[in-house]
């Protein structure tokens, strides 16, 4: 018996070397199972950020895709449905028509369609807008701004460094998770995400 024992003694300094490996791996293991069940498994996407977004028509030009994966979206809750749309009608406007000649956007992708007096509806075609922003640049001169430029994800390609992050002057683009990729500009001009 005595024999057993001789090969099982282990000095203090030995003790102590094995407990603190054991105890720092089961303290790293540890940390690495946090860490991977809270990382973000969700695919990044390129966001505009409309509170930061200055309309240069950069978009239009820099998206490698044609026509741009930027498009104008409407943001109903906050639209006036105002008879004299600064997004839709220039402001040089003779008659408050739906002529060519009096509409601001370049492509016509902007439907005017009567409600009730003295109230409009304003719709967006996509497939025609190119995202050039003069309409959000107009609804924010003279309206509420419930017109806004987003990155469509249906459309854009998710470059790895998107081109018109690049060139944006106002930094505006950014990379979020899919679940944060509609963020709109509310009415008090700070930005709030979209959750449908």
């Amino acid at each position: 018996m005595d024999n057993i024992n001789d090969d099982i003694k282990v000095n203090r300094r030995d003790f102590l070397n094995k407990g603190l490996r054991i105890s720092a791996g089961i303290a790293l293991g540890g940390v690495a199972l946090y860490l991977g069940e809270n990382a973000s498994t969700e695919d990044l996407v390129w966001q505009l950020d409309p509170a930061l977004c200055i309309q240069c028509g950069q978009c239009v030009t820099n998206c490698v895709i044609t026509p741009s994966a930027v498009k104008c979206v409407h943001v109903y809750d906050m639209c006036g449905y105002c008879d004299l749309c600064g997004g839709y009608f220039r402001a040089d406007a003779k008659q408050l028509t739906t002529g060519a000649e009096n509409q601001l956007c370049p492509t016509g992708a902007i439907e005017r369609k009567f409600v009730e007096d003295p109230f409009f509806e304003y719709k967006i075609t996509e497939d025609l807008c190119i995202g050039c922003g003069k309409c959000v640049a107009g609804c924010g001169a003279f309206g509420n701004g419930s017109l806004q430029l987003q990155v469509r994800h249906n459309l854009c390609v998710n470059c790895n460094q998107c081109n018109i992050a690049l060139n944006c002057p106002a930094d505006a683009f950014s990379r979020v998770t899919r679940s944060k990729s509609s963020i709109f500009k509310g009415p008090s001009g700070n930005a709030f995400l979209n959750r449908t």
